[in-house]
């Protein structure tokens, strides 16, 4: 079984599935920049829900019913959001990770 930030890549993906990805990935990263292991803090999560919801609505989609293209569309912008917090090789690699994700979408 491969996992890409808890999605079975072996499995069929869905887009909700590559955005709750992209949560949990803002997620380590956040914890990455504050020094923990792991986080499990409801408040952490919210705001990185948050982060990323902000980033549907700026790119004009839908955070509950993402699409592939909404998908493409907010990674430029979460990646812009992130040079405040993180240097651009680590934010290449999470967005390959996230492009995974991407491409293996049907739709």
């Amino acid at each position: 079984m491969n996992n890409i930030y808890s999605v079975d890549t072996e499995k069929e993906i869905t887009p909700i599935m590559v955005r709750d990805a992209i949560i949990i990935c803002f997620n380590e990263a956040h914890c990455a920049q504050l020094g923990l292991e792991s986080s499990d803090d409801v408040l952490t999560k919210q705001y990185c829900s948050q982060i990323v919801e902000k980033a549907f609505r700026e790119s004009n989609g839908d955070f509950d019913k993402p699409t592939k293209a909404s998908l493409l569309a907010v990674l430029p912008w979460l990646a812009e959001f992130s040079k405040s917090f993180r240097d651009q090789t680590t934010i290449q690699k999470h967005m390959g990770e996230i492009m995974k994700l991407i491409d293996l979408l049907h739709n």
